[in-house]
């Protein structure tokens, strides 16, 4: 009965309010060398419709000085409006986002990364099918489109399609990719959530959960990827894979 009642809460409100401000959520663990840089372009990209940023960063109790950066940037920046939360124990990208959530603001709520994988500059791409009331949900893909895409492993593009394409053949859904980063979702959608997943397994939870809504409108978008090496920095590795396929299936199969 309880489950019931929420879905009709969700599909009820699916479609029933224009976009005004955006909230970008951006988890950060001892990203020092990039957090700047990314949250000036994050500040420089002008929205569509002129709708208004939020940008927070949730520092997952990075051991570098991210946080330190991050509240210089504020103090240079304050004609805008940012936000630093602190996580006092490192808990996981999944976390820092259920925090992100929980204190956005804004009609809709997007993920960016703190690195420089992913352009700011196609927030109005991913933005146009809410703008246009025809989408509640929008992924970014690295796999579609004519954006620029970095040539790096394949055996972690393979790793990606096949979550992907496992993904799909449960949630009943056609995505070309499911763990992208950038996710956009109308805050009501995805305030209604509990997530459970604290790290690398967000990604297929938030799929799972969104994907069994009524009524849901989900889009996809092509964007650029201008992927890292771990030479540069990037932090997945194989037992992320495992804890997606582990996810994708408790959340499809096990813990409907």
């Amino acid at each position: 009965m309880h489950i019931c009642s929420l879905k009709f809460q969700i599909n009820f409100n699916i479609g029933s309010m224009g976009i005004e401000k955006l909230s970008i959520l951006i988890p950060a663990y001892n990203e020092a060398i990039t957090i700047a840089k990314i949250l000036k372009k994050v500040c420089d990209v002008e929205l569509t419709n002129n709708i208004k940023k939020e940008i927070i960063i949730i520092n997952d109790c990075s051991i570098d000085n991210t946080s330190q950066i991050v509240n210089e940037f504020i103090s240079n920046y304050n004609d805008f409006d940012i936000r630093l939360i602190e996580q006092m124990i490192n808990q996981g990208k999944g976390a820092a986002l259920h925090r992100g959530i929980k204190e956005a603001s804004g009609d809709a709520i997007i993920i960016q990364d703190a690195d420089l994988e992913y352009d700011p500059e196609d927030y109005n791409i991913l933005l146009k099918p809410l703008v246009n009331d025809v989408a509640d949900v929008v992924y970014g893909s690295r796999f579609m489109g004519g954006k620029p895409h970095r040539i790096l492993f394949f055996w972690h593009s393979l790793g990606n399609k096949f979550l992907t394409y496992l993904s799909n053949m449960l949630t009943n859904l056609n995505l070309t990719d499911m763990e992208t980063c950038y996710k956009l979702f109308r805050a009501d959608v995805i305030k209604k959530i509990d997530f459970k997943e604290k790290k690398f397994g967000f990604e297929p939870e938030v799929t799972a959960k969104i994907s069994r809504m009524p009524n849901i409108r989900i889009y996809e978008v092509g964007i650029a990827y201008y992927g890292r090496t771990y030479t540069d920095g990037k932090k997945i590795s194989w037992k992320d894979g495992l804890r997606a396929i582990y996810s994708i299936l408790k959340y499809n199969i096990f813990s409907r």
